[in-house]
């Protein structure tokens, strides 16, 4: 009997992958006919591929256009959650007052909730994995003073700090990412050691203002897991891709998922919990680090996430840009949450449970109506300067990079009183307490003088 190869495997119909090798050695070990071949190989068959949804399923659309900016970007959030929610894994969702679009039609939004069942999609929760908020509550102490300390210690822009600058990743999370499928990778690893203590660019911020209920000084800070939860999310949409590939290759690429049962899935899933675990850990060490300069116990701490994978049983809830209010979310976080809406306002301590309209989240903020490009294309008739003295009057606001970066200033982003009106209209949470703004620190134009920049600008030279 001739010796058969993967060639006569692919051509009998079978897909490539790991199980070849073995069923090739198997077959030519056991010197198997033809009709044994085909009985045998029936095991390795791929199941029919999974079709799209006929329809859409329904979604709550929790927004409304309130001004004529707002009308083109509501209409393209809707448009672009029908075409999502033909995904065969989806059976819900829903739209927060601040949603916007983040790409083609087809892509989750910002402000977007979607329930899988037993399905972890990597591209509803994008590179920025598990942006989130955290508040510690300073007590009476001067706000200036504690955005001092702040900007002494944190880190904003690309890449992580310097060697001698760093700040210590815990040797447990170390020695739980090296026991992950996903993350036992020197490279992540090295790289989530330096980009502990960094904040990134964006729209993720330092806040520092005054408690409207108590009059205490509080510090927020806002933002992701960084290199390492970008580095996963890489890794995921690949392996997720694989998979849609083989079950369901209708289905948009980003919007690929791993299904949970399997090996993968579940590893996947423990990843996540990491990189939050990780997040967390990188919240803290600035919040404890300021504490430590000034010498001060924290009165109190919340902290939740606004752009993570939740699980209920075989649900799992995808917020892009939505905060979870129902415990069964965050079992281990105790407390209200935060909405941020920008550097001018106040950020929002609130509560809430699930009801009809909110599948058990809020906003996360205040999304934008229009792209950085064209907002900055609208102010070019003014300069820089009298842009940022208009809309920060009256706050201590500072940019990293010492380079104002006005498509982060306050009309670069929705109505905060509209976003307000809607929770409040839509049922979607209660605001408990409001952290009033005295100062704010973010990146600032992180492209002007870009790393890349100063190696071109050399060259020339």
């Amino acid at each position: 009997m001739n010796t058969i190869t993967g060639n006569e495997l692919i051509a009998l119909g079978y897909r490539p992958g790991k199980w070849f090798a073995g069923a090739l050695e198997y077959i030519n070990e056991n010197q198997l006919d033809e009709n044994q071949i085909s009985e045998y190989l029936e095991q390795f068959k791929s199941p029919e591929p999974i079709p799209l949804h006929a329809e859409a399923k329904d979604f709550i659309i929790n927004i409304r256009a309130e001004h004529e900016n707002e009308v083109d970007n509501v209409e393209k959030v809707i448009n672009t959650m029908k075409v999502l929610m033909k995904t065969p894994t989806l059976i819900d969702g829903a739209i927060m007052p601040d949603a916007c679009p983040t790409g083609p039609e087809g892509y989750i939004p910002v402000g977007g909730v979607v329930v899988a069942k037993n399905a972890i999609h990597p591209g509803f929760h994008s590179a920025d994995i598990c942006c989130s908020v955290m508040l510690t509550d300073f007590g009476k102490v001067e706000p200036k003073e504690v955005l001092d300390a702040a900007h002494s210690i944190t880190h904003f822009g690309y890449g992580g700090r310097p060697r001698g600058e760093q700040m210590e990743m815990s040797q447990e999370l170390m020695d739980a990412f090296r026991e992950n499928e996903f993350l036992n990778d020197e490279k992540l690893i090295s790289i989530a050691r330096s980009h502990m203590g960094t904040q990134g660019d964006g729209n993720h911020f330092l806040f520092v203002g005054i408690s409207k209920n108590t009059g205490n000084t509080m510090l927020v800070t806002h933002h992701g897991s960084r290199a390492p939860g970008a580095m996963l999310y890489d890794k995921g949409m690949k392996v997720a891709n694989r998979f849609r590939q083989e079950i369901s290759p209708e289905t948009l690429r980003e919007n690929a998922w791993i299904p949970f049962e399997t090996e993968e899935g579940k590893s996947y899933w423990e990843a996540l919990q990491l990189i939050r675990n990780w997040t967390k850990e990188n919240h803290e060490s600035i919040h404890n680090a300021t504490l430590e300069k000034l010498n001060i116990e924290k009165q109190n701490r919340y902290w939740n996430e606004h752009n993570f994978v939740f699980r209920d049983g075989d649900l799992f809830y995808h917020a892009k840009g939505a905060t979870p209010l129902d415990d069964k979310f965050l079992p281990d976080i105790t407390g209200p949450r935060l909405i941020p809406l920008n550097m001018a306002e106040p950020v929002l301590i609130v509560q809430g449970t699930t009801n009809e309209r909110n599948l058990g989240f809020a906003p996360h903020g205040a999304g934008r109506n229009f792209s950085r490009t064209f907002h900055k294309k609208s102010l070019a008739h003014k300069t820089i300067e009298e842009v940022f003295e208009e809309e920060t009057k009256g706050l201590d606001i500072r940019f990293f990079t010492n380079d104002i970066d006005i498509s982060e200033l306050p009309t670069a982003y929705k109505s905060a009183k509209n976003v307000r009106a809607q929770i409040e209209e839509y049922g979607l949470c209660e605001v408990l307490d409001e952290v009033m703004p005295y100062g704010c620190i973010m990146a600032g134009d992180v492209q002007k003088n870009a790393p890349w920049k100063k190696k071109k600008k050399f060259r020339k030279a």
